[in-house]
């Protein structure tokens, strides 16, 4: 929820580039009037007509009066926005609040407010405002909606005085703005035990600790209940007061997402196209990563990592962590093509190994880039493919013989490096694939006789 800056509009006076304004804001009805006074004063004098004269003055002079009377009365309103919320997912509605404050001691004419909005999100929306009274506020509020992910400008507010007459209308924008945010859609996934998560402080977790030399352990001052045995003597001498040993902390459970954005490997585009699947399904993997607990990270074929700065990458389940989630579905609202043709910036990332669950988003692949996919696999405990054919996907769905067709040859090399891939057909649910990649690694679990890969 944003609020934008307070702005306050009013009218100028005294110089003649603003009287030029205040004529140019006339609206047809005062045109019209103008013209007419002029008309008839032409038609009095060619005439003779006195009496016509007089219609002719008052009908020029009412327009001319009206633009002088509103370009010359100084209203000081005040206004803000406030979006509730600033991040939505896509095909998700969000409700805007605008605020009108009369901070001026005149009560304010009619008034009409319009705020600017891109054509994706809906109708440019406009509200009249009979009067506000001195001090008084007015509060309005608009709906805005987006199939389209992205981030999308809202404002300047504009704010269109006019007079009681509706001869004459001036225009005031405030300068502030805000930005909202449409997210992909995040479906929810059924809490499915993949591999590469870890199982207490077993095998499936390294303890922090383990590697650590007796000069290596960090202490902490002692609590009651702590047990005597863990007393650390030597930081109790340096620091004058009992300090135990801190408890072996388990590290994170890991997990990669990677997402195949190379514009060679999608076709077609719009909100049903297979690269919005990709980064829908993408966007869902990492939200329901984080709710399991996992440390988890967004990679893309680029080589680009989110979050990327500071420790190791990753985003663990604390309040900074909120924070990295913030800033990873950020990027896929505004993710695009990239103008790449491999994954081999994705695999030097992965090189150093320890990365946990590989889960990866994949359009057409090559029988190179299925290689490299294979030797990210020797890297990864774990690693779940979902592969799109984006050429069923631009097909009409009578005419797709499979979700297989035109990649089967790449997922039966991915399932012989090790990889549970599956061929994503047009218009999959992301949680029914979830639930069959679980399925199919348990088979290859059983059919090998051990827990799998």
């Amino acid at each position: 929820m944003t609020t934008a800056g307070t702005g306050q509009a009013e009218a100028d006076r005294g110089d003649k580039g603003g009287i030029r304004t205040a004529l140019a804001g006339l609206t047809t009805r005062g045109r019209s009037f103008l013209a007419a006074g002029v008309a008839a004063a032409v038609c009095s004098y060619v005439l003779g007509q006195s009496d016509l004269l007089r219609v002719g003055l008052l009908l020029a002079v009412l327009p001319l009066v009206c633009a002088t009377v509103l370009y010359r009365t100084r209203y000081r309103v005040a206004g803000s926005r406030r979006l509730s919320p600033a991040r939505v997912p896509a095909g998700s509605e969000a409700r805007v609040h605008l605020r009108m404050d009369n901070v001026s001691r005149l009560p304010t004419g009619l008034l009409m407010l319009q705020d600017r909005v891109p054509y994706v999100l809906g109708p440019r929306p406009r509200f009249v405002l009979d009067r506000v009274e001195a001090g008084g506020r007015r509060e309005v509020s608009y709906r805005v909606r987006s199939d389209l992910r992205g981030r999308y400008p809202l404002g300047p507010l504009q704010l269109r005085l006019t007079d009681p007459f509706g001869m004459c209308e001036l225009t005031r924008s405030f300068s502030t703005s805000d930005t909202l945010t449409v997210i992909p859609r995040v479906e929810p996934l059924a809490p499915v035990r993949l591999s590469g998560e870890a199982k207490g402080y077993g095998e499936g977790r390294q303890r922090s600790l383990a590697l650590a030399g007796e000069d290596d352990v960090i202490p902490r001052g002692y609590r009651y209940g702590d047990d005597l045995r863990r007393v650390h003597w030597r930081s109790t001498a340096r620091y004058g007061e009992l300090m135990v040993r801190r408890e072996e902390q388990p590290q994170r459970a890991r997990c990669t997402v990677l997402l195949d954005t190379r514009g060679i490997a999608y076709q077609g585009a719009g909100p049903d196209s297979a690269f919005e699947w990709a980064v829908s399904g993408a966007a869902s993997v990492l939200v329901h990563m984080l709710e399991r607990g996992f440390s988890v990270r967004l990679l893309t074929d680029t080589g680009n990592a989110v979050p990327g700065e500071g420790g190791d990458g990753f985003a663990g389940a604390n309040q900074e962590s909120a924070d990295a989630a913030g800033l990873m579905m950020d990027t896929l609202a505004v993710i695009d093509h990239s103008d790449g043709a491999g994954l081999s910036r994705a695999y030097d990332v992965l090189r150093g190994g320890n990365e946990g669950l590989l889960v990866a988003f994949l359009g057409d692949l090559d029988e190179e880039q299925a290689a490299v996919l294979g030797r990210m696999r020797q890297r990864s405990p774990g690693a779940v493919a979902f592969v799109l054919d984006s050429d069923s996907w631009v097909r009409e769905p009578s005419d797709v013989p499979g979700p297989l067709d035109g990649s089967g040859e790449r997922l039966r090399m991915l399932r012989e490096a090790g990889w549970t891939a599956l061929g994503v057909p047009r218009g999959a649910s992301v949680d029914e694939l979830w639930r069959q990649a679980d399925r199919e690694r348990r088979g290859m679990a059983a059919a090998g006789g051990g827990e799998g890969p």
